[in-house]
């Protein structure tokens, strides 16, 4: 079988027409008759053709109606994290609604340059795991929109984390609690481990960070000091990372009586984990989360937390990469005040 790919000239050619009629047939229908284009579509379908290269229109028009989502991790974890998937999905509805296509691209892969050419912008939710691809989005020829996380001179959208962290520590907060911090990302650890000393990551751009810095400024204000090593670090906002967290925390003397916690996952997994160990809460055990994801809400006890619209995220990083908007936005959150606290 000839595996050849056959070009437009090939097809003109054994269909008796002009190279012209083709490309009209399948990019500029209005040319032709019905009946014609009709006519020859299906004989392009009898022969393998299915029109002009794609790659080569998309070089010589500069656009393809295609937006790469740049992801903070691997694909098959961003898509299982229920944040994530909602984000994802409010960027694929609003790009839907303008005849955009969207490609999904991994925070992990080597570098962008491989679709930078084949897409017409890029929003990168998260600072991505590789920090080239930071780099090489700060000088990207096309446009870009960064959201939880900062590029100098790229529009972004962002909610203020350190002062919704603030505000949730606050709510729970009392002069003379035993606190904890469960992190994300905080020191550069594949494990689940206390920071202690280690020295802090990404602290300027990091989303952690800024709750990190809310949670302290809430306790400073309470009188209540937090040290190091009842900071914990978690890599992932993962069950299994926050269950090895929440066994060491809940069996550790003295017991701390209120845990903040920097995502929903994470505050859910440890109360659950107290509740088997018969640990009354909110009663000897205070629990914050932070996203105000729909398991939060439908936890028993209701979840204290931070609600986010990470789908309202999605439609205005959208908006804002087909606007060619070049500001910097910061969206609401609400405290979700639940039965945790």
């Amino acid at each position: 079988m000839n595996k050849t790919k056959l070009t437009l000239k090939d097809v003109a050619e054994q269909l008796g027409v002009s190279t012209a009629t083709i490309s009209n047939a399948f990019n500029r229908p209005d040319q032709l008759s019905k009946a014609k284009r009709e006519e020859i579509l299906a004989q392009c379908k009898k022969i393998g053709y299915s029109g002009p290269n794609k790659a080569a229109q998309i070089l010589r028009k500069g656009t393809s109606n295609i937006v790469a989502l740049v992801l903070a991790d691997s694909i098959s974890y961003m898509v299982s994290d229920p944040v994530a998937s909602t984000f994802i999905k409010g960027v694929s509805s609003a790009l839907q609604e303008n005849g955009k296509h969207l490609l999904l691209y991994a925070g992990d892969s080597d570098s962008i340059l491989d679709v930078v050419d084949f897409v017409d912008g890029f929003i990168c939710y998260g600072q991505p795991r590789n920090s080239n691809l930071v780099a090489e989005l700060a000088v990207s020829p096309k446009p870009v929109v960064t959201v939880d996380f900062d590029i100098e001179d790229k529009p972004s959208i962002n909610i203020d984390n350190e002062e919704a962290a603030y505000r949730v520590a606050s709510h729970a907060l009392n002069e003379g609690d035993n606190v904890a911090i469960f992190g994300l990302r905080l020191i550069d650890s594949p494990s689940t481990c206390r920071i202690y000393d280690s020295p802090l990551i990404d602290v300027d751009s990091s989303i952690a960070h800024r709750r990190l810095d809310g949670y302290l400024r809430a306790a400073e204000e309470k009188n209540i000091t937090v040290s190091n090593e009842r900071i914990w670090h978690l890599p992932e906002s993962d069950r299994h990372f926050a269950r090895q967290a929440a066994k060491e925390v809940l069996t550790s003397s003295p017991r701390p009586n209120v845990v903040l916690c920097m995502s929903d996952i994470i505050a859910l997994e440890l109360l659950h984990l107290a509740l088997d160990m018969n640990i009354k809460v909110p009663e000897e055990l205070k629990i914050t989360g932070f996203d105000g994801i729909g398991e939060a809400e439908r936890a028993r006890p209701r979840l204290t937390t931070v609600c986010q619209s990470s789908s309202g995220k999605g439609v205005e990083a959208t908006k804002a990469l087909l606007n060619q908007v070049t500001t910097k936005s910061t969206l609401p959150f609400e405290l979700q005040v639940g039965e945790t606290v």
